[in-house]
């Protein structure tokens, strides 16, 4: 009897001191979506009376059984900022409430960059913007393997100071071009995670249809989410004597021996260390004078494939795991000294060419000097691999897996109200992208399926050109990817924003975001807010074949097409019934283009731009937007 008066104070403590609380997205500074019905959410005692005292107005709930409560707001027109207090056992205030558009921006790592990782082209954005009407809420990675949470975190933050650092650069450049066209307050809820694949982002129930993934979302679920993580590289059978030494080869007092020249950048395959995969260090001492010494210093070491370590003076500075992120380390105050400084850096290589990429920024920077770091190094192997000891560690994360993102960073937000989505995500599905012809559609129809809304608009950013050029027509996952993309424009309230001269050979993570903002703004503006502009550049309608010629017709021409470099077309290719393309001739008549090759008298199929990253995709219209890589053969 005792035992059970105590598990009733117990009971009644609990109830009697329960609290409101309220997800992370409602909080200060939030931008909430103008112009509809919208839900406010929390949890509080079982069957308690809330009220929300808002613009004199109140609105009145009970929460459930389980302490779970909603409150239906009306549509409120854009403006702020407001106070709203909710009350109930106890009070909770929100200030600075704004009314405006809210933008969910999803993706991988090309929306997850934010302005602070490209500081060194838009310092003068980070120094310049002030846009209190702006903000962002910044959704850090959550997964989730056993099913949708019901609350995330994150911070809303406005677009002034040191803050836009934290902001999407694709998302701010978006957000801000928007704002400027409607004067509306503009919130964008950033949530992207880095080499993710769309199948995580779309819910359990949306991918039903696709067996292969249905069978691993049940696998995940049988072992209770503990995706197994591979051992790193410091649990490889054959150990790195950079790091098993009496000395480590990063220690100040370690006596080099057997060290030889090497130069940054360049992969190591190209310089005597063909075939190795593994550990190979670097060493170098830079000089440096008193007067760079007293400034805050940071180190750009542009890409590393695949992982690094630096260390300066003995002192392990930063460290960066895969080979896509821009490595820049900001070094502590007292590290650097005036003289010789001992830089090391330790680059593990698990596939492929490993090393420095070329055409990146090597450079020490304190205040307004620069110290170059390219040039001649010393380098050591610590470690090489086996054939075969290679394993995909990243693919394994539970973050990639099917569901695993929506579950920790969609469904917790599923009831706030939005105006639409920017999507910018493919790379990590290239190696199959036939199948992203039927996810993008279905990640477009799951999402507008968890916001209620059958027409939320939706616009994607489709892939820029990547990795090496090829001089020869050729096959390419990258442009069948982008083919999956184009295709997805048949799904209706939908629009591409084409980023194909956008990307760089050598960076996954293409510098230029602002490009990519602006034409998805263009695009917002055309699509969603009905402005009268062009925003798309063409877009493949149709062909007709003319005996030896072949007559391509295009969607949003604009003022007319032109080659925008003031060059003759390139990057077409043409193929008869033998499919073997070449490059072919191309003019503009009558805007529409014309394609034709004297070695192929009955040509049936044409292709435009079609390769992992085409050599001068140039036909353009008049405003300026890029045309859409095609092909007409199936």
């Amino acid at each position: 009897m005792k035992y059970v008066f105590l598990i009733f104070l117990l009971g009644f403590s609990l109830v009697n001191f329960a609290q409101i609380h309220l997800p992370d997205i409602i909080q200060d500074g939030m931008v909430l979506q103008r112009d509809q019905n919208i839900k406010l959410w929390g949890t509080a005692s079982p069957s308690e009376k809330i009220a929300l005292h808002f613009n004199r107005r109140s609105f009145r709930t009970i929460a459930d059984l389980e302490g779970k409560w909603e409150i239906d707001l009306p549509a409120v027109k854009a403006g702020g900022p407001y106070t709203m207090n909710f009350s109930g056992r106890n009070n909770v205030q929100v200030k600075d409430v704004l009314f405006g558009d809210v933008w969910l921006c999803s993706g991988q790592s090309n929306m997850e960059h934010n302005i602070g990782v490209h500081e060194v082209t838009y310092s003068k954005e980070i120094a310049q913007a002030n846009y209190s009407l702006v903000r962002q809420f910044l959704i850090p990675n959550s997964s989730s393997l056993q099913g949708p949470l019901n609350n995330g975190s994150g911070t809303w933050k406005a677009a002034i100071g040191n803050d836009i650092r934290t902001f999407s650069a694709v998302a701010y450049f978006f957000a801000k071009k928007v704002f400027q066209e409607t004067k509306v307050p503009i919130g964008i809820i950033n949530a992207s995670v880095g080499g993710s694949p769309i199948e995580s982002w779309i819910s359990e129930s949306n991918l039903s249809a696709f067996k292969s993934i249905r069978d691993i979302i049940d696998k995940n679920k049988v072992e209770a989410g503990e995706i197994a993580v591979k051992k790193d590289d410091s649990e490889r059978l054959r150990p790195d004597r950079g790091l098993t030494d009496s000395l480590k080869w990063f220690d100040l007092k370690y006596k080099p021996s057997h060290w030889r020249n090497i130069n940054i950048p360049g992969y190591w395959a190209d310089q005597g260390l063909k075939g190795l995969n593994g550990v190979v260090w670097y060493r170098r001492y830079i000089n440096l004078p008193s007067s760079l010494i007293s400034y805050d210093a940071k180190v750009f070491l542009g890409r590393i494939v695949d992982a690094d370590e630096l260390f300066i003076n003995g002192q392990k500075i930063g460290s960066t795991g895969y080979q896509y992120p821009q490595r820049r380390y900001n070094i502590p105050k007292g590290v650097l000294k005036e003289g010789k400084n001992l830089f090391v850096i330790r680059v593990t290589n698990n596939l492929g060419k490993g090393g420095f990429v070329p055409d990146k920024p090597y450079a020490l920077v304190a205040g307004t000097d620069t110290v170059d770091l390219k040039g001649y190094w010393q380098y050591k192997v610590g470690t090489s691999f086996l054939p075969g000891e290679y394993k995909d560690t990243f693919s394994s994360l539970p973050q990639n897996q099917p569901t695993a993102l929506y579950n920790g960073m969609i469904a917790p937000i599923k009831r706030y109200g939005i105006k639409g989505v920017l999507w910018y995500q493919g790379e990590a599905n290239t190696g199959n992208p036939v199948m992203y012809d039927r996810l993008l559609p279905a990640l477009m129809h799951d999402w507008r399926k968890q916001f209620h809304n059958n027409d939320l608009p939706f616009i994607y950013v489709q892939l820029p050109g990547f990795m090496d050029y090829n001089y020869l027509p050729s096959e390419s996952n990258w442009a069948r990817l982008r083919e999956a993309q184009l295709n997805s424009l048949k799904v209706p309230n939908t629009a591409m924003v084409v980023g194909i001269d956008a990307g760089e050979w050598n960076d996954i993570h293409p510098e230029n975001k602002e490009v990519i903002g602006y034409r998805a703004a263009l695009s917002a503006l055309g699509m969603v807010y009905k402005k009268n502009i062009v925003f798309s550049g063409p877009i493949f309608k149709e062909s007709i074949i003319l005996t030896d010629k072949i007559i391509i017709s295009f969607n949003h021409i604009g003022s007319g097409l032109v080659a925008n470099d003031g060059e003759p077309l390139s990057d077409f290719a043409i193929a008869g019934a033998d499919r073997k393309f070449v490059w072919a001739k191309a003019i503009i008549d009558n805007n529409k283009v014309v394609v034709w090759d004297e070695s192929v008298r009955k040509p049936l199929y044409v292709r435009y731009a079609w390769a992992d990253n085409p050599i001068n995709p140039n036909l353009y219209n008049k405003e300026g937007l890029p045309a859409s890589p095609f092909r007409t053969d199936p």
